[in-house]
């Protein structure tokens, strides 16, 4: 007697800020996509949409040329305007990258309103689609003037191109400055989070305790400020050990924390890297996590970790493991 599939729990709905939308808690990141076969691509858009996530976050410097990865997503995966209505696309402008030959071009940082529309069209064409969902600014420019950006803001929502605006990387003084222009609400804010990579989480913790490091305050706040200010916090590198420095799953480098992951993935039957996710999804600021695999049984664990209740206990203990301190 023959036993059906399975079919995947959908992953669970977050609000998204103050859209009004309620989005995936999971997000397929198509940063490394560029140089993979078109049946890679769908294969990878496969087991993100069996697992309910349609959520795609791209930007228009991912993938070495200027919407590279974005163009490789709409060559593999086209959509019909029924798929497109079902999908939520995020892009990311504001990134000048370097060009080639040339020490004095780049990278750098522009918001201005010509720079934003020109990133948004190429995103539109290379995407082929008529809108998207979401535009993030993607690294802090120093040099912003913040009636450019509204500029931009108010003529892209006008035409109906862009549906909703966050921010990536900002701090709550950043966010603040440019709300004093722009009048569309920012309803995200990605940031760099992990168990290792937990500054935001983890300053709060031990707050005022004189000689520990992670007492210092680098993220001023930032975490507490989208909660009260209702900006979705986008975790990306959510399985990175710090700033690029590879993953921690199986790394040698935290065995007390995958002593912990392991074990926890057999009590409740799932890979590590959901527990993992689960760690950030866990939280109460309702964050989404953004993968940034090309593999598909990797987006397929990180969903299972989508609505995994860990114990406060188990958190703690996650915490604890990657060497963060609970007085």
């Amino acid at each position: 007697m023959s036993t059906a599939p399975t079919t995947p729990t959908p992953v669970r709905s977050v609000a998204l800020g103050s859209s009004g939308l309620q989005v995936p808690n999971v997000v397929l990141g198509l940063m490394r996509i560029a140089d993979l076969e078109d049946r890679a691509i769908r294969d990878l858009w496969t087991a993100a949409r069996e697992s309910g996530i349609t959520f795609l976050d791209h930007a228009d410097v991912y993938g070495g040329a200027l919407h590279r990865s974005e163009e490789r997503f709409a060559e593999a995966v086209p959509l019909s305007s029924s798929e497109r209505a079902e999908v939520i696309i995020q892009s990311k402008a504001g990134i000048v990258p370097p060009q080639d030959g040339d020490p004095g071009s780049g990278p750098y940082f522009d918001y201005s309103y010509e720079h934003l529309v020109e990133a948004v069209e190429g995103s539109l064409r290379a995407l082929r689609t008529d809108y998207l969902d979401v535009l993030l600014l993607h690294r802090p420019d120093a040099l912003v003037e913040p009636d450019e950006v509204a500029r931009a803001f108010d003529e892209l929502h006008a035409a109906g191109k862009v549906r909703h605006f966050g921010v990536s990387n900002h701090t709550p003084a950043q966010i603040e400055l440019l709300r004093r222009s722009v009048r569309q609400p920012l309803v995200a804010n990605q940031l760099q989070l992990s168990i290792t990579h937990a500054s935001l989480v983890a300053q709060g913790v031990a707050m005022n305790m004189t000689g520990l490091d992670q007492s210092i305050s680098r993220d001023v706040g930032t975490l507490d400020y989208c909660r009260l200010n209702d900006l979705t916090v986008q975790t990306w590198s959510p399985f990175q050990a710090g700033f690029f420095d590879g993953v921690f799953l199986d790394n040698p480098k935290y065995p007390e924390l995958n002593a912990v992951l392991d074990r926890l993935a057999a009590e409740y039957d799932v890979p590590a890297l959901a527990v993992a996710t689960a760690w950030i999804t866990r939280h109460p600021a309702g964050m989404q996590v953004v993968l940034g695999t090309t593999n598909p049984d990797r987006v397929r664990a990180a969903a299972q970790g989508s609505d995994l209740r860990l114990t406060r206990a188990q958190w703690y203990e996650l915490f604890r493991a990657a060497g963060h301190t609970v007085p």
